[in-house]
């Protein structure tokens, strides 16, 4: 099990939900503009953060239910069956958090030139460079980058 920052978590869900608010008030366009960004680049961790949530506490919801006595035993094995569905999702949403809290690189939006030459090797070697071309331009179509040839 991953140990996430919950205070960090808690400030981004805040943040959120305060550009939110700012955002319904009606700002100038440029501090919208700013406020748009950030919203959207948060989103997805908050959503993740959210669901995060909600399968912890359905994992509360479950080990209760299966601490009770009075459970019948139909809820109890549907509890037990639906258990270890939840911790993996819950897994899952750590990792994902964990990765999503990690602080943004400076060289993330920026452009990157790739050179592939054929170098020594003859026809074979040319042939793989076209072949690795291909790939990182079928990768970048993938992602939605936009690809140049420059030669």
């Amino acid at each position: 099990m991953v140990n996430l920052p919950r205070d960090r978590m808690d400030q981004v869900v805040k943040r959120f939900e305060m550009l939110e608010a700012q955002m319904s008030a009606g700002p100038a366009p440029d501090a919208y503009v700013r406020m748009a960004s950030e919203y959207a680049e948060i989103q997805d961790m908050v959503a993740k953060v959210r669901a995060l949530r909600l399968a912890e506490h359905e994992q509360a919801d479950l080990e209760a239910m299966l601490s009770d006595k009075g459970t019948d035993a139909e809820m109890r094995a549907l509890a037990e069956g639906e258990l270890p569905e939840v911790e993996d999702r819950i897994e899952a949403l750590q990792k994902d958090i964990q990765i999503l809290l990690l602080p943004r690189d400076a060289a993330d939006d920026k452009n990157a030139i790739l050179e592939i030459r054929a170098g020594t090797g003859g026809d074979e070697a040319a042939l793989f460079a076209g072949d690795l071309f291909r790939m990182y331009e079928r990768y970048a179509a993938e992602r939605g980058w936009r690809f140049e040839t420059a030669s």
